[in-house]
């Protein structure tokens, strides 16, 4: 077994070693090439979520630029945003720049809200698109651009929350599972998912909040325990941020309740068996991250395989040119992590020893958000820092040594193999 960990971690460093070595600074700009028919043009590619830097970009000149649109740049919430987007439209108007669908046909620049919101592309160059036109865009990394959500009428079902539905069902569906393999009454399956549920949702979004942003507490209390914002008027905005650190002290509180207080056994016994269902959550966490175009990585070398472009990214990461997928980094390492425990749980004695697979699994998931956070962007202002380390890395050190005592200590904890129901 400590063979298996070893080569784990000689790989896991080997991955790591070769992601910092084809880091690399850039410009705002980045290199592409519109294949136009049979000719091709070289174009600078900018896109921004900032109205400022948009707007400005449309008096730079700069020699056959495409420029990618996201929906901040298009929808307007109110009629004043709506007279700002048309009056930045009309700059790009006046510098010729030609307005272009998402399959590069050229529209008509008619600067009303429904003939905005079909605007893709803005393309500066001397070559005229026509209807016609075969036109498709190359580049040396991926462009990743998508829906957020499902369209269902006037109200629109984002990635991010079906991929909360996915984690909380999924897990559900394990537990139960893991309820009949230990043989325990499925009476204590409705509680374990409503605590867990109030822990995780709760937790995470104060330790956003504390650990980020606590400036919200002051600045727009309501928006820290509700999905709005009461600055600048009261819109509805979803939870925009929320913390993994936050919602793993709080599951650990809810834990010991649902513990002590429902079903009666030693807290390691749940702790063991959430932490399976946690790290699969974690993976379609990060996942709902990836199609929101936030928590992402810094800037790559364009030519690196792991190369992304994020025109959807919020202003606070900088500038828009290729980063990492760091989401997508942290959601295999949780699957995997969710893949090895649940192989330990089935095919090993470890769950007799109450507090040795939670160990684990505080040892790996915050070991894979340590080393991740060293190619991830700032989420928000770093108030903990130290030798280096972001704040991120700080909280999953205390985690980290967690993990190690309650697997030390975990050979205090053993039940008999013929009796998984005591505790």
């Amino acid at each position: 077994m400590n063979n298996i960990f070893l080569r784990f971690f000689l790989i896991l460093f080997a991955g790591f070693f070769q992601l910092f070595s084809s880091q690399s600074s850039a410009g705002y700009l980045s290199d592409g090439t519109l294949k136009i028919n049979n000719d091709n043009l070289a174009v600078k590619i900018f896109a921004s979520q900032r109205t400022d830097s948009l707007a400005n970009q449309a008096f730079k000149n700069v020699p056959n630029e495409l420029i990618i649109l996201n929906e901040d740049n298009i929808k307007a919430e109110s009629a004043e945003q709506l007279a700002s987007i048309q009056n930045i439209m009309e700059s790009f108007k006046a510098n010729r720049f030609q307005f272009l669908d998402k399959n590069f046909k050229p529209l008509e620049a008619v600067l009303e809200q429904k003939n905005i919101e079909n605007f893709k592309y803005l393309l500066k160059s001397d070559k005229v698109l026509k209807p016609e036109d075969n036109t498709t865009l190359e580049t040396p990394f991926k462009i990743w651009d998508p829906l957020k959500g499902i369209p269902l009428g006037p109200v629109t079902l984002h990635f991010y929350s079906l991929m909360f539905i996915f984690a909380f069902g999924l897990g559900y569906v394990i537990m139960a599972r893991i309820f009949k393999i230990d043989h325990v009454d499925e009476k204590y399956l409705e509680p374990l998912f409503t605590w867990t549920l109030i822990g995780t949702i709760l937790g995470a979004r104060l330790g956003h909040v504390i650990f980020y942003q606590p400036e919200l507490f002051k600045d727009d209390f309501l928006s820290v325990f509700l999905p709005i914002s009461t600055k600048g008027g009261l819109h509805f905005t979803g939870f925009a941020g929320l913390a993994s650190h936050g919602a793993t002290i709080a599951l650990i509180f809810t834990t010991l309740y649902y513990s002590f207080k429902i079903i009666k056994k030693n807290p390691f016994w749940v702790y063991d068996r959430i932490g399976i269902v946690v790290a699969l959550g974690g993976a379609f966490v990060r996942m709902g991250n990836f199609f929101n175009s936030e928590i992402i990585g810094k800037p790559v070398d364009p030519a690196s395989p792991f190369a992304i472009l994020f025109p959807q990214q919020s202003s606070e990461y900088g500038v828009t040119i290729p980063r990492y997928p760091s989401q997508l980094f942290e959601a295999v390492g949780y699957f995997c992590l969710f893949v090895l425990l649940w192989f330990l749980y089935r095919k090993t004695d470890k769950k007799y020893q109450q507090g040795w697979l939670f160990g684990l699994f505080f040892i790996i998931l915050w070991a894979i958000r340590f080393f991740v956070e060293f190619l991830k962007e700032p989420q928000g202002d770093e108030f903990i820092q130290f030798a280096g380390l972001n704040t991120g890395q700080v909280l999953s050190i205390p985690f980290m040594i967690a993990g190690f005592v309650i697997m030390i200590y975990s050979k205090n904890f053993r039940i008999p193999k013929n009796n998984v129901e005591a505790a």
